[in-house]
């Protein structure tokens, strides 16, 4: 016992000495982790025995600890779980009174207190119908008083749980199952639950009471060091906090990391989902294990009543031969009898395809064999195990599960050295579903469901598994990812040709998605710049197919099917560049009849004039690919307008589109000349693709009157808008990034480029648009692309006279659109 705690043993039992003892104890840099869980639980165990003395309990009575704190796992602000046990005998006034004297001075502390009494009988009551109860029993540890009471319940309760554990343990796995559901996989979340989420502390309690009850047990390697790593989390957050929270949240990351000792947030993220994921794989092992105990043992009896009570011993087990030195066990897929793993380097990769083709689970006893004995592959990889790994990419979901066993011990990072650069690396973006690593794996997924689209699939599945390997580096992933993925395809076996292929892939992910939602598709610059990076058809069609594959692994947010049609329509305008077709001039197009229409409309009345056009987006989607499984979008508009040529058309516009929620998503604007005899003037027309914000479409009438009002005047966009601004919500004490605006290397001849990138907002295009109105300059199109918080808003702008803006206009241009916007 520590001098410390000596000194607050000696206080007076009443929660002043406790209080300044504990504080100390709290602010001790020497002292951290499991040694300071450790001493805290003395701490409060001294305090509390001391309580219930100077009560002067009745017999048969004792204070337990139970929980978190029967485990003796206190964080700073944990709760206390207490059960004040008694036999009996004595008077209920007395129980009552004793009682009083211990809750009342822990909430005087103002410290949380889960509390109960009951005699043994009653605790096992309660714990028969409430597993939680009975869950917290299994660690009940006497503090004072009748220490046999105790001992007699714990052995009552345990012997309770063995003995119940067929009826108990798929209980406790649907509980499991319910809060992963609810809460998500701590893994993977931005701000993570340390307790509740799925591969957190609750599950690692779970996995106690499964080895308690002596049916199954988890894998031991690493799962005692990822729980002390999660409580260290929780107590730093404790810490930084002044809190009991369980919620590792964004603005409290940075602290909690200073407070480990961490390099960084990410590095605290990296930690935590390190400790998530191996105890995400233990209780995937374990229940699948207990699910297999509790069936074997139900069959058991039906096996007797066909055999008329004559067992003759166990049944054979069956072996079902799946590959080479691969079988199938009771539902597994493990090592042949005559497997040598150290004479057959493949095996790993013929093991993990055999087991994701059958859609098995991976023997976890035959991964540990694996990992320790398999010989390492020699470079280049023989051909056999290029293919295994394309097997085990191209097996689509049952990937995700063998891809996990291999990681669990390490034989992924042994097969891919760069791997261990992005494994459990946290994506700092909420469009972004998994970690990096998982997101690889997911794209591959995705992949291996547009396999019948391209002519090489297994440079497909290669590719999306490598897409992203260069998020472990510095700089621009894309640049570092194609060094990356060309020596690791070089490692895997490809020849000269293919390693080129799947680094050109690499290097330009992105392309097509950045280009086609982003650019002009009808500036021929813009078509011929995507040919010349791209190079073959074959580049083209992998390309395209690793575009959805890993916008659809990304989340929700990243795909649509009006980015997939956008996409479609630039690889179709590419793939004619690529064989030979010219490319058409957008100068040289007429204008639509509809077009044409309007604009005659607006010149004869002198107001603008509107046509809403409703397009069903989802419907368009590709029937063959896995993009019609995205959620229904909001219904997508084109709406046309003409109206004479005026200034402060743009801002208007966009202004009363964001007072009516709808979501910008490209705007075309070109002075229509009008044929001879149908009158004279400049006539505007603007074709726009918006969307509904909540699928509610307003009518043109409205939006006509409206416009109306804000190019008279009458109508105060800005101040309506600031409004909404004031009302829009953003999360507490996050600063969103200054917006950077950049002139785009474009090469195009029709216009200057100009690129915003801001947080998105209700009226940013109208802000944006008074900003260019005030530089004088022409906008002739604009391209939306919002991604989660954030906006990429391209702008083509000219002169007034339609030349493009000389370089040094073109920079200060993008320099008085970033102080506007900032």
């Amino acid at each position: 016992m520590t001098s410390l705690e000596v000194s607050a043993q000696n206080e007076e039992s009443g929660p002043g000495g406790y209080a300044a003892a504990r504080l100390l104890l709290l602010h001790e840099k020497e002292r951290s982790g499991p040694p300071r869980r450790a001493a805290l639980a003395r701490l409060t165990d001294d305090w509390l025995a001391g309580l219930f003395a100077a009560a002067a309990p009745p017999r048969g009575t004792a204070l337990v600890a139970v929980g978190g704190y029967g485990r003796s796992e206190l964080s700073p602000r944990s709760d206390l779980d207490l059960l004040l046990l008694h036999d009996g005998t004595a008077d209920k006034a007395a129980i009552a009174a004793l009682a009083d004297r211990i809750w009342y001075p822990v909430w005087d502390l103002g410290l949380a207190l889960d509390h109960s009494v009951r005699t043994p009988a009653e605790a096992r009551a309660t714990a028969a119908d409430d597993l939680k109860v009975h869950l917290g029993l299994l660690d009940a540890r006497p503090l004072a008083g009748d220490a046999g009471l105790v001992a007699a319940l714990r052995t009552t309760v345990l012997a309770d749980w063995r003995n119940q554990a067929p009826r108990r343990l798929p209980e406790l796995d649907a509980l499991c199952r319910e809060r992963a559901e609810r809460t998500g996989e701590l893994q993977f979340l931005l701000e993570p639950d340390l307790k509740e989420a799925r591969g957190g502390l609750r599950d690692a309690q779970a996995l106690r009471a499964v080895a308690a009850s002596w049916l199954a047990d988890a894998p031991r390697e690493g799962l005692d060091r990822a729980r002390r790593a999660l409580l260290d989390a929780r107590d730093a957050l404790h810490l930084a906090t002044g809190r009991a929270t369980d919620r590792l949240a964004l603005q409290e990351q940075d602290a909690v990391a200073a407070e480990l000792g961490l390099l960084d947030a990410d590095t605290l993220l990296r930690e935590v989902y390190e400790a998530a994921r191996t105890i995400s794989y233990a209780t995937d092992v374990t229940w699948r294990e207990v699910n297999r105990v509790l069936k074997a043992r139900s069959a058991r009896p039906r096996l007797r009543s066909l055999l008329g009570g004559r067992t003759g011993g166990k049944p054979p087990v069956e072996r079902t031969p799946l590959a080479e030195g691969v079988v199938e066990m009771d539902g597994e897929v493990v090592l042949a009898r005559t497997a040598r793993p150290e004479r057959d380097p493949v095996l790993p990769l013929r093991a993990a395809a055999a087991a994701a083709q059958s859609g098995l689970p991976l023997s976890p006893h035959a991964v540990r064999r694996l990992a320790a004995t398999a010989k390492p592959l020699p470079v280049p990889w023989p051909a056999e195990a290029r293919e295994e790994l394309v097997t085990l990419l191209g097996a689509g979901e049952a990937t995700v599960p063998v891809w996990e066993a291999l990681e669990a011990e390490g034989i992924v990072t042994r097969l891919l050295p760069d791997w261990e650069r992005v494994r459990c690396r946290p994506q700092r973006n909420p469009v972004h579903t998994w970690t990096v690593d998982r997101h690889l794996v997911e794209t591959a997924v995705r992949a291996a469901s547009l396999t019948r689209r391209v002519g090489r699939p297994d440079l497909l599945l290669v590719a999306a598994l490598l897409h992203d390997i260069g998020k472990g580096w510095p700089g621009d992933h894309s640049v570092a990812g194609e060094t990356i993925a060309r020596d690791l395809a070089a490692r895997v076996g490809f020849d000269r040709t293919d390693t080129a292929t799947v680094a050109t892939a690499v290097r330009h992910h992105l392309l097509l998605v950045e280009t086609a939602t982003r650019r002009d598709l009808d500036d021929p610059a813009t078509v011929q710049a995507v040919a010349t990076a791209v190079g073959t058809l074959g580049t083209l069609e992998l390309l395209h197919a690793l575009t959805e594959a890993d916008a659809l692994a990304t989340g929700p947010a990243a795909w649509s099917s009006w980015r997939a049609s956008l996409v479609a329509d630039l690889v179709k305008r590419v793939a004619g560049v690529l064989a030979g077709e010219p490319l058409p001039d957008p100068e040289a197009a007429a204008p639509s009849a509809e077009q044409e229409r309007l604009a005659i409309e607006a010149l004869r009345t002198g107001e603008p004039v509107l046509a809403l056009h409703t397009r069903d987006e989802h419907a368009a989607a590709h029937d063959d690919s896995p993009s019609g499984e995205a959620a229904p979008e909001p219904v997508g508009v084109e709406l046309v307008i003409a109206l004479p040529d005026r200034p402060g058309v743009l801002p208007a516009v966009a202004g009363v589109l964001a007072l009516h929620r709808l979501t910008v998503r490209a705007a075309d604007l070109r002075a229509v000349d009008l044929p001879t005899g149908l009158g004279s003037g400049s006539v505007l027309v603007l074709d726009w693709r918006v969307a509904a914000e909540y699928g509610s479409l307003p009518e043109a009438a409205r939006l006509r009157a409206d416009l109306v009002r804000a190019l008279d005047g009458s109508l105060d966009i800005p101040a309506r808008l600031a409004e909404r601004e004031a009302a829009y919500p953003r999360r507490r004490g996050l600063a969103a990034p200054p917006p950077r605006v950049t002139v785009a290397a474009a090469d195009s001849r029709l216009a200057t480029v100009i690129e915003v990138r801001a947080q998105d907002a209700p009226g940013l295009l109208h802000r944006i648009g008074r900003a260019l109105e005030g530089a004088a300059v022409r906008v002739r199109s604009a391209h939306v692309s919002t991604l989660g918080a954030n906006a990429v808003d391209t702008l083509y702008v000219t002169r007034p006279d339609g030349s493009l803006l000389p370089p040094e206009e073109a920079v200060d241009l993008a320099r008085t659109l970033e102080t506007a916007l900032g």
